[in-house]
């Protein structure tokens, strides 16, 4: 108690505040009366260590007060009510979501998952449940000797993938690597141990290099009359020293950056005043600056950054910065909640101005809010939108405007447009990165500024996107868009389906009122349990009208022979089918607007398929069109020719020896057949042979295919390819 006090009262000097910190502790305390740690000790002395780290944070009272209590409701038969009578409604409120946060349950994974999401919910609501609860995870972390083995390694585990990482956003710059530290020892003890004793074998040799620079410094500084900076040395990290080795790829031996030299001034003029004399000192080392006061990291950290070498070989990171931002950078977001005297604290206030600062916490709001409207939604498929979208790394990019985005490492163009609206990524139609025009599977990088270009007329939105984003949020919208357009299709089959069959039974001449039973009864096979389902089925042709009405005309006591029937199902087709100006039928549809493809240009004769675009209508190709091949399946209706008197432009490719009088053979041969030559291009290749393309007006397959066969007689045509790739 007397420990946790004197740290407390560093900061905290109100009496009454401080009376009623220690009225909680001898609740605590009593409540837990009789309990014990795996170590040993007391229950006690686990909300204290708790605390104490929360103190250290200059946490606000309630903040404290929570820390002491909130075991009490868990393990203890205290009620939430009871908390609220004695210590007011904001602690009541701090416990009951860090009760909600459970104890993991190590050998069910769903439940961990489940106990991660509800943190992250309840971080979205109020930021100091997650310090709380890190603070927690910090004392567990330090006493994790006394678990056994596999429950020590899940424990550890779950702290490198959440409770560091959110440190590290949260800027609790000593909490995270501590956390980091701990964590590596259960998940990777070789590696930890192996790193912690090549620390201590130069730990000596590398302290008094710290000395040194330091001394150095001073008397720099001293030189230049630059009074009162602090400066402190350091030695990195093991975890850090551990991401170095992997990430570079490279020994202990060869990571030069190992110590840390941090300046502490007293205003934003003289942090670059004194990089101007490090500078004039010691050799920067190239590309290793960096001005996080210009542009501050995610989490509000400010320093200035960067790497030097010594007069005798070492290399050292010098990090400079104002007491504010050394502030921040040890207490991080928590700072915004220290406590200061005689100030009245509002916790929808403070969230208000911590979501203004943190673009991560506003997308960690946005990614909760998108889970209350996505009910279907899995816990692991949010912990892992949280995990892809803010706890992973990532990289900075900037807009023309030079504002700052952070993005997951990998994200695309189309993440970027996603972050910034909805409307942008779907009307995406380029994307330019430093200038450049860049396709839409671009990985960002560091600084790239980028600028998304629009086209209102367009939805860019395909499947394909799914396999190029990275982050959670993007994935989620088109999926969400692709849902509403298969939607809107299912729509359309079930219309043109209802409208083929009831064009059918007017014309057998069948009154039957179909209901779900029926359909249940005849058709079971099919799977089908609606009549929207049935009707679907016959709009995308999976049940034929020939089935549908053969089942019915038994029950509609029609007596028509097979044949009959037949010759009937094939005037009705006629009835059904719809052409347009190209002379091609789509069945079931009125009035479609139709293109022939340019690529295969498909004559009269020829097998076709339509396929149906967004917004264009449908575009008809060959059957065997390889452009055909690469589109959607279920995009693709029957097509048809009229037999009417067309003209079809139609594109040939001539692959030919190169001959002078070439071209005029192939005009020749042409003219005998009186076919009109719409476009001719001749193309040399670098295989001496000569290319000659031709768009020619043609009636059908037929016609078409003479012209062919009698241009293949020429002697110098080596091969002839319908279409135009």
């Amino acid at each position: 108690m007397k420990d946790l006090m004197d740290i407390i009262t560093q900061n905290i000097h109100d009496e009454s505040i401080l009376e009623k910190i220690a009225r909680a502790y001898h609740f605590a305390e009593e409540k837990h009366s009789g309990q014990f740690r795996l170590t040993g000790e007391a229950y006690i002395t686990h909300p204290c260590e708790v605390t104490k780290n929360l103190a250290l944070l200059n946490s606000e009272p309630n903040t404290l007060i929570a820390g002491l209590l909130h075991d009490v409701v868990e393990d203890t038969p205290t009620t939430i009510e009871e908390l609220s009578d004695l210590f007011g409604k904001d602690v009541a409120y701090l416990v009951y979501c860090a009760t909600k946060l459970t104890k993991i349950a190590f050998y069910q994974n769903k439940k961990k998952v489940d106990n991660q999401q509800k943190m992250f919910l309840a971080m979205a609501k109020d930021i100091r449940v997650v310090i709380l609860k890190i603070a927690d995870r910090l004392h567990n972390m330090q006493t994790l000797k006394s678990m056994d083995p596999e429950k020590q390694k899940i424990i550890a585990q779950e702290t490198l993938e959440i409770h560091a990482p959110l440190a590290h956003r949260l800027g609790l710059f000593h909490m995270k690597s501590e956390l980091e530290d701990l964590a590596l020892r259960y998940v990777l003890p070789k590696e930890y141990y192996h790193i912690s004793h090549l620390i201590k074998l130069k730990k000596k040799e590398r302290e008094e290099s710290v000395k040194r620079v330091i001394k150095d410094i001073e008397a720099l500084f001293k030189k230049n009359n630059l009074q009162d900076a602090i400066i402190k040395g350091r030695i990195k990290n093991i975890y850090s020293i551990y991401k170095k080795i992997h990430k570079r790829k490279v020994k202990f031996e060869e990571i030069f950056d190992l110590l840390a030299i941090r300046i502490i001034v007293s205003n934003v003029d003289l942090c670059y005043q004194s990089l101007g004399i490090i500078h004039g000192h010691f050799s920067p080392l190239p590309l290793r600056f960096k001005d996080y006061i210009a542009v501050p990291k995610p989490n509000l950290y400010q320093s200035l950054h960067t790497t030097v070498l010594t007069k005798n070989g070492s290399l050292f990171e010098i990090q400079i910065r104002t007491k504010e931002m050394d502030q921040i950078a040890e207490q991080g977001i928590a700072a915004h909640w220290a406590y200061k005297e005689n100030k009245t604290y509002s916790q929808e206030d403070k969230q208000i101005e911590i979501a203004k600062k943190l673009r991560w916490y506003q997308e960690l709001v946005k990614i909760t809010n998108d889970a209350k409207n996505h009910p279907e939604e899995t816990s692991k498929e949010f912990v892992d939108a949280i995990k892809n979208d803010i706890l992973s790394d990532n990289v900075y990019v900037f807009t023309p405007t030079q504002e700052v985005f952070e993005l997951p490492k990998g994200s695309t163009p189309i993440d970027f447009a996603f972050r910034i609206h909805t409307e942008v990524a779907n009307k995406i139609n380029a994307a330019i990165v430093n200038g450049q025009i860049v396709t839409l599977d671009y990985r960002l990088k560091n600084g790239d500024i980028i600028d998304i270009k629009t086209n209102k007329n367009i939805l860019s939105v395909n499947k394909d996107w799914l396999r190029i984003v990275k982050t959670s949020h993007a994935k989620r919208k088109i999926k969400s868009f692709l849902k509403k357009l298969q939607k809107e299709e299912d729509l359309l089959a079930i219309q043109r389906g209802k409208e083929i069959l009831e064009k059918e039974l007017v014309l057998h001449k069948i009154k039957l009122v179909l209901d779900q039973n029926f359909i249940q009864k005849h058709f079971e096979r099919y799977n089908i349990f609606s009549l929207n389902d049935f009707y679907e089925e016959i709009g995308r042709k999976k049940i034929s009208t020939k089935t549908v009405i053969n089942k019915i005309l038994p029950l509609a006591n029609h007596n028509i022979s097979q044949t009959n029937l037949e010759k009937q199902m094939v005037k009705s087709q006629q009835k059904l089918t719809h052409q347009s100006e190209n002379g091609v039928l789509i069945e079931g549809l009125h009035n479609p607007k139709l293109k022939l493809a340019n690529c295969c240009s498909p004559v009269a004769g020829d097998k076709i398929s339509g396929f149906l675009t967004k917004g264009r209508g449908i575009i008809v190709h060959l059957k065997n069109c390889i452009n055909l091949k690469n589109c959607d399946f279920q995009r693709i209706i029957a097509a048809s020719w009229e037999d009417a008197d067309f003209k079809y432009s139609a594109w040939l490719s001539l692959i030919a020896n190169s001959k002078d009088n070439l071209t005029q053979q192939i005009i020749n041969k042409i003219n005998v057949f009186k076919i009109n030559i719409l476009e001719l291009k001749v193309i040399n290749n670098q295989k001496l042979e000569t290319i000659i393309k031709l768009r020619v007006l043609t009636s059908n397959i037929q016609e078409l295919n003479n012209l062919i066969a009698n241009l293949q007689k020429i002697p110098e045509v080596n091969r002839i390819k319908r279409g135009n790739y």
